[in-house]
């Protein structure tokens, strides 16, 4: 390979723990839930795109079903803080282990 271009790099994705005092509830199927992940993704342009995951409120595992994330502001900040972070923490890899 002759340069970093030629590397078709398909997705670039971090997880995020949901600070508690960030943390929602959503209801999908009837079923409340209480949002503590996020998944970011890097999209080809160079925009973000992130989606919530939790736990079914009254307990259990419940499945994995995704939840849009609200526009708040400090909500938004964490995901671009986290971005940022992970841009540096890749950009400072030490290579296979």
């Amino acid at each position: 390979m002759s340069g970093d271009e030629s590397i078709d790099v398909s997705a670039l994705a971090i997880n995020v723990t949901i600070p508690e005092e960030l943390r929602w509830t959503d209801t999908r199927r009837g079923e409340e839930f209480t949002l503590t992940t996020l998944n970011v993704r890097l999209l080809p342009d160079g925009s973000l795109a992130a989606k919530a995951y939790g736990r079914p409120t009254g307990g259990g595992r419940g499945t994995y079903v995704s939840f849009p994330v609200p526009d708040r502001p400090e909500v938004v900040a964490l995901v671009d803080k986290a971005a940022s972070r992970a841009g540096a923490l890749w950009t400072a890899h030490r290579g296979l282990s």
